[in-house]
């Protein structure tokens, strides 16, 4: 038999285990396509920038004939001629930016960047300059200058075309410096680079969904490795203790038989022996709640998680009068100031039985933690759809770094402990495993020396005989 418990943990433990690989493979995926693609528009920028460069000397070509004078001179004079390709523009500008030829198929309508990358037209024409140790020229290129005084070249995305913008420059030898000329662009289709770009991220897309695939298959596998075990175990553990569990009622109720059997006569029994008898019977009934408390949190391990929608209506008010009634004398010998604030018409689906449960064993607690002269509180109201349930007390209340360990089974504080000796630290742990089987929840707030505040909240039960805000 599948324990529910171990088949959402299972599916947790796959969920968890499909995030983990989602995020290495996305991870990785990301890290690269964006290489990938970097290393293309890389590839892109240096072919447009050696196109643009190898352009350059016809700049004074163009200004002196203008388009024309570019066609007599193909084969000799015009190197850009063999590197352009079908998809790919060349612009010629002056220094004024203005256009003064172009050619190719391909052209940007973005305008010009006249702040752009410098390309000497004589290469490496330079300044001289005395080297104070050996009194030898040194020679420093005025490109490399201009380089690091402008920056890189400037590249624009418009759509699908890409263009990079140089600036042409020659050398003034009277001045020793360089004489803007003009500017070239050129322009390139992405076309090609996308296409790839996309054939990569389908790749990449069909390679995710087979990883996930793979990874859901062995997720399953390792999930039903290492879990089956610790099932095993835990369904022989959960066995050995529902049959302890039967087997010390006998004798417990046995021994509560004669116990009560002996009680029955006093005058057979000296002082002594019914102190004894009296120990006896408060361990026996202790250890018998101790039976019936991990016979009930067994059942409900080996249960379905929620109680059916389809339980009997149970009317919370009526409920908790008839616990209140229970609990008022005890209040009472204490001179605790129990107050009750109950809305009336307010309904759940579940079980009576285990409903009653879970609010007596808040209400008990309560109780034994206040100190005597305090005040208990119980109020039963709505919450858009939820009925809530919160019972307050003035007691010796729970440290806020506590607060999460509350509900866990034999949890108890040092200060409940030092308080109360009979305490078995299950009531919460049953509380809270009654509210989660009917779809509700309990919270806690809690504050040293002030008290406590516990809230059950229990989906409404609609239905034509109850009266829903």
């Amino acid at each position: 038999m599948r324990s529910p418990m171990f088949q959402s943990l299972r599916g947790r433990f796959i969920l968890a285990y499909l995030m983990v690989m989602s995020a290495i493979f996305g991870l990785s995926a990301a890290v690269i396509y964006s290489f990938f693609s970097h290393h293309l528009h890389e590839q892109l920028n240096k072919e447009l920038l050696n196109l643009a460069q190898t352009a350059g000397p016809s700049l004074k070509l163009v200004k002196n004939s203008g388009a024309a004078g570019l066609k007599p001179h193909w084969s000799d004079n015009l190197p850009w001629h063999h590197a352009i390709k079908r998809e790919e523009g060349i612009e010629w500008f002056n220094a004024e930016g203005k256009l003064l030829a172009k050619h190719g198929t391909i052209f940007s309508t973005l305008p010009l960047a006249k702040y752009s990358f410098p390309v000497n037209l004589e290469v490496y024409s330079s300044v001289q300059s005395q080297d104070n140790n050996r009194g030898k020229p040194t020679i420093e290129p005025l490109q490399r200058k201009l380089h690091r005084e402008q920056g890189p070249p400037v590249i624009e995305q418009q759509g699908q075309i890409r263009a990079l913008t140089v600036a042409v420059y020659t050398n003034n030898p009277k001045k020793q410096t360089l004489q803007l000329e003009g500017y070239i662009r050129v322009s390139e289709s992405t076309k090609e680079v996308d296409s790839i770009l996309a054939q990569f991220q389908f790749g990449l897309g069909m390679g995710g969904i087979i990883f996930l695939m793979v990874s859901s298959f062995s997720g399953v596998y390792l999930s039903w490795i290492g879990l089956e075990p610790i099932q095993q175990s835990f369904v022989r553990l959960k066995q050995f203790s529902a049959d302890a569990s039967h087997e010390l009622r006998n004798p417990l109720t046995a021994i509560a038989t004669t116990i009560e059997l002996m009680q029955s006569h006093p005058e057979q029994l000296d002082a002594s022996s019914t102190k004894k008898l009296a120990i006896i019977s408060s361990a026996t009934d202790r250890l018998s709640r101790l039976v019936e408390d991990l016979l009930f949190l067994i059942r409900s391990d080996a249960t379905v998680a929620h109680v059916e929608l389809a339980g009997s209506v149970v009317f919370l008010d009526k409920l908790l009068r008839g616990l209140v009634e229970q609990f008022q004398l005890q209040a009472q010998n204490r001179e605790i100031d129990f107050q009750v604030h109950l809305g009336a018409g307010i309904s759940v689906k579940g079980d009576a039985h285990q409903l009653s449960r879970l609010f007596s064993n808040l209400l008990e607690n309560a109780i034994k933690y206040t100190d005597n002269g305090g005040r208990v509180s119980l109020w039963l109201e709505k919450q858009n759809r939820f009925a809530v349930v919160r019972i307050e007390d003035t007691g010796i209340g729970i440290p806020q770094e506590y607060l999460p360990f509350v509900f866990q089974r034999f949890w108890r504080s040092d200060k409940a402990e030092s308080q109360q000796k009979d305490g078995l630290g299950l009531g919460l742990a049953i509380a809270q495993t009654i509210a989660h089987k009917h779809q509700g929840e309990i919270k806690v707030t809690s504050q040293v020396g002030v008290g406590s505040s516990f809230q059950v909240y229990l989906p409404l039960a609609y239905s034509p005989t109850t009266l829903v805000g």
